[in-house]
């Protein structure tokens, strides 16, 4: 893609994305996302029901009567999107490939991060770590992680959740809100590496599918090519077993991959290219307010 033509496509996710942002997900996000801690804010006198482990022992003895801490949450957070970026995101048969919606919805958090004063940093994985963005705040900042979504060639076409989850683990050493954008065409089990990420981390799943993933249409005869492996096959689409074959598939996979988020307890969320990604992330935000 040439620089202009990159320069055009950021400036136009970035008028779409900071807008939703700023009209829309401001207060949501705010509310949905807590801070990392609670910091010390002042001392007040002891009253009725505070707990007694909140005395602050050295005041109390100067003034001769009990004072407590007061805490606030701190709000500043650090905000991980860990971007699937393999062969099968490039796909798409409705309004968008599925890549282009991970961006916009990147592109979304990343803006309403910011406009909290948190930092954000970006994980691209395929079955490996391609490329590592450390957490910053700033406009700047996230221009610059538009056009690497945008421009970003990766090295492999396959998919390995489980090394991008464990590599956020190690990188990121104090708590962290983690979005993992995906179309979770996996081929391996994850679960146990996300069980551990969640404990220290507070993790959200994102799913982005075509429909055509979940119900093969009536055509006839079709090609169909594996995005990652590079397999082909022709299929009878006019099959309607095999038609109720895929679907019950899909169910199946689906079912095991809310499975492993419910075990994991990670909030989720599946979204396809037809749909409006802002209802469906409404939706998870005030579930978790």
């Amino acid at each position: 893609m040439e620089t202009s033509e990159i320069i055009k496509k950021v400036r136009k996710i970035e008028i779409k994305t900071r807008g939703l942002s700023s009209n829309i997900f401001a207060g949501q996000y705010h509310s949905a996302f807590k801070g990392r801690g609670m910091a010390f804010s002042e001392v007040r006198e002891y009253q009725f029901g505070d707990d007694v482990r909140d005395i602050d022992w050295n005041v109390t003895a100067r003034f001769h009567r009990p004072y407590v801490k007061v805490f606030e949450e701190e709000r500043e957070l650090t905000v991980m999107l860990l971007i699937d970026v393999s062969g099968s995101l490039d796909f798409g048969t409705q309004k968008q490939m599925k890549r282009d919606m991970v961006t916009e919805i990147a592109a979304t958090i990343a803006f309403s991060a910011i406009q909290n004063n948190d930092k954000i940093g970006v994980i691209f994985f395929s079955d490996k770590i391609e490329k590592y963005i450390p957490p910053k705040k700033g406009r700047k900042h996230i221009l610059y992680i538009i056009r690497e979504m945008l421009d970003f060639e990766p090295e492999s076409k396959r998919t390995d959740v489980k090394q991008a989850v464990e590599f956020l683990s190690s990188v990121q050493k104090r708590r962290t809100t983690a979005f993992i954008l995906s179309d979770f065409y996996v081929r391996n089990d994850f679960q146990q590496s996300l069980q551990i990420a969640s404990r220290k981390h507070d993790v959200v799943a994102i799913q982005v599918y075509d429909v055509r993933a979940r119900e093969l249409p009536d055509v006839g005869l079709m090609k169909v090519v594996d995005a990652e492996t590079g397999f082909e096959q022709y299929v009878d689409t006019s099959s309607k077993a095999l038609r109720v074959a895929y679907n019950r598939y899909w169910t199946g996979r689906q079912n095991q991959l809310q499975e492993t988020f419910n075990k994991s307890s990670v909030d989720n969320v599946s979204i396809a290219t037809n749909e409006d990604f802002v209802k469906a992330l409404l939706m998870l935000f005030k579930q978790r307010s």
